[in-house]
Formats: C-alpha cells, sequence, structure tokens
C-alpha cells in the first residue's frame, strides 16, 4: 500500500517517516519527490479544517492515498494565536520569514506577558484521504506547556526552541527526537492516527 505524506515541510518529513517506520507493508512518500503538484492552498480557519484540505487535494491530484497534518503553536495571553498562521506568523506580520523570524515575533508579541501568563499548547490534527478525496479518518491531539523568553536547545523545528514543557524541564528542541515523538502533539496524533488505521484493515506497523 503506497500513502504519501502530504507536506513539503522537511521537518516534518523526518518526523513522519521516524514514526511511520513501518514492516514494508506501506511504502511512504512525500511531495519532495512530485514538484509538478499543484500547492493545495491552505484556506481553512481551523487545524481540522486545513488538514482534510491538503489530504484531499493531494490525493485526488496524485491518486493514491494521503496523510496530511497541519499543526500550530496556541499562545493564550494573544488570543491563542499563531494558530493556524504558525508557519507563517512573521510573514502575516510584516517581519520577515521562516522560523527564525517566526521565533523572533513571537517573542516581541509576548515580551511583556508574566511568566505565569506565557501558557501554550502545540496542536496537531491528522487527516487521511483515500485517492477520490474522500476523507477516511482524523485525530487531533496536543501538548501543553508554556514560552519561555529565549530560545533553548538545537533539535527539532518551527517554534520548539521556545516551547517549554514543565514536566520535563526542558524544551521540544532539548529532547531527542525518540523523547518528543512520545509526548509530542505530532507524536500522539500518528500513534492515535495508526491504531485508527490498523482498525481499518490500513495496516501500519
Amino acid at each position: 500500500m503506497r500513502i504519501l505524506i502530504a507536506t513539503g515541510n522537511p521537518g516534518k518529513v523526518k518526523e513522519f517517516r521516524e514514526m511511520l517506520d513501518g514492516n514494508g507493508q506501506i511504502e511512504w512518500s512525500d511531495l519532495s519527490k512530485h514538484p509538478e503538484v499543484a500547492t493545495v492552498e491552505e484556506t481553512g480557519r481551523t487545524f481540522r479544517a486545513n488538514a482534510c484540505l491538503k489530504a484531499a487535494g493531494y490525493a485526488q491530484a496524485l491518486k493514491t492515498w494521503a496523510l496530511a497534518d497541519d499543526s500550530g503553536l496556541e499562545v493564550d495571553a494573544i488570543d491563542r494565536a499563531p494558530g493556524v498562521l504558525s508557519a507563517r506568523w512573521a510573514e502575516v506580520n510584516k517581519s520577515g520569514k521562516g522560523d527564525a523570524d517566526n521565533n523572533a515575533t513571537l517573542l516581541r508579541q509576548v515580551a511583556s506577558v508574566p511568566d505565569e501568563r506565557r501558557s501554550a499548547r502545540f496542536v496537531c490534527v491528522l487527516a487521511l484521504s483515500d485517492p477520490s478525496g474522500r476523507i477516511i479518518l482524523t485525530v487531533q491531539d496536543s501538548v501543553e506547556g508554556r514560552i519561555l523568553r529565549e530560545p533553548r536547545g538545537a533539535n527539532g523545528f518551527g517554534y520548539d526552541p521556545l516551547f517549554y514543557v514543565p514536566e520535563l524541564d526542558r524544551t521540544t528542541a532539548e529532547l531527542s527526537p525518540a523523547e518528543k515523538h512520545r509526548i509530542s502533539h505530532r507524536g500522539k496524533a500518528l500513534q492515535r492516527m495508526k491504531r485508527l488505521m490498523d482498525q481499518a484493515g490500513l495496516r501500519v506497523a
């Protein structure tokens, strides 16, 4: 069985492959192998809407099963922003582009927020589409933490250097891949998706 990981984000592709490394029953591909395919616009207002748009759009375009995620950071002190705009937060605020600028933009926005009010969470929604574009399964999960005042750690990507997990006394950028996968929003969502796929007869080791 072939399933497309419907993302071009190399950080996400790496995490998907690490967590979904199965027993050979499923062949995984990703959008880096399909540069000819037009980008599916993320016009949804929720993580679930965008995950479904991407899964269905790429499944139809390539006539294959597709697994898409939409994920991001919600910071309570700024009305749960950046939310679905997490990957483009610096661009939206006209302050650059990419992970470093996104982090710098967020830090400026919460600079005056006291430590006890810097609660945040990473949220991930996964959607699985069949080759016709019909959404078969969706799952959602999250991980709670808070935003630090400066980055820590060199692992992960995105907002990981700013996202502190009190129970572990580390940011998600200070965790090994295996540690991060156990507690992260994407790791927990993928485990739930794997269980649902197994129950549906779509076997993933």
